[in-house]
Parts: C-alpha cells; structure tokens; sequence
C-alpha cells in the first residue's frame, strides 16, 4: 500500500474515531435523559444519536472502499489484541484497534438504554393498565405474583 492510500485511510479512521467518541458522549448524554423527566432531553439525544449513526455509517463505506481499492484487510479485534496481517502498519492497526474498542463501549451503553427504555415500557404500561381498572400484577410475602382486582380510578 503506497503512502497516500494509508495516510487517506487514517483519516476516515481518525473522522470515524472523532465521530464514535461524541457518539459516546451521546449515549451517556441520553442515559441522563432516560432516567431524568425531560422528554425534551430524550428527543434531543436520540435525534442527535441518529445523526451520529449516519454519519460513521458513511464514514464506514469510505473506509470499506478504500481498504477494497488497496487490498487491505484489516483485522478482528480477539480477546483484546488485533491479528497481524501483512501490509497494515502499526499506526493503521493501532487507529482501526480504537475504533473498535470505541464502537464496542457504543455497543454496550446502547443495549444499558435499550434496557432502561423497556423497562420504562412496563411501567407505562403497567400504569395505564390500572388506570384502565385492570387488575395489577403483584407480589406475595413469598415472592409469587398475585392479580388484585381494583375498581377504575377514572372513566373516560
């Protein structure tokens, strides 16, 4: 690979870096929103994690056919540590190993709201299910779960 095809490469590498970092600080951005009482927060981090979604998925392309036009392959992070492979300096391989490390930590704090989203699901839904007068689900000094009848709290 000559010179001008890597240092091209390093620089949709360090762009994807830049851009997975603010996604980072999105996700911990809407963290806060999900578990604060601003809606408004939530709409805002979500819009902006879709941009930043956009964005390294173009910046993704570009390094695929970079990477395609130089024959590079560049290798699978395994237990922390990249293979070596033929024709990737050690600064490429260094970028694309942050990269990953980074996208991996994005990976993992957007199941974390996923799983925070869901359970702010239940509770809506658990909710509206007794304002509907439906018979909510609870638990026994035992720990099983019981259905309780209540009357409606309101009629529409």
């Amino acid at each position: 690979m000559n010179g001008d095809t890597q240092r091209r490469i390093e620089t949709v590498l360090d762009r994807q870096i830049a851009a997975a970092r603010s996604l980072a600080a999105t996700l911990e951005a809407e963290r806060a929103a999900l578990t604060g009482p601003s809606t408004a927060a939530v709409t805002a981090a979500a819009a902006q994690k879709v941009e930043l979604f956009a964005a390294i998925e173009k910046l993704e392309s570009q390094r695929r056919e970079l990477c395609a036009a130089a024959a590079v392959s560049l290798p699978n992070l395994r237990g922390g540590r990249l293979a070596v492979v033929a024709g990737v300096s050690e600064t490429l391989a260094d970028r694309w190993k942050s990269l990953l490390e980074v996208v991996s930590a994005c990976r993992v704090a957007n199941e974390v709201n996923g799983y925070i989203i869901n359970a702010r699901r239940g509770q809506v839904g658990q909710l509206l299910q007794i304002l509907r007068g439906g018979a909510p689900v609870v638990y026994g000094p035992q720990g099983q779960t019981q259905s309780k009848s209540l009357r409606a709290l309101a009629r529409a």
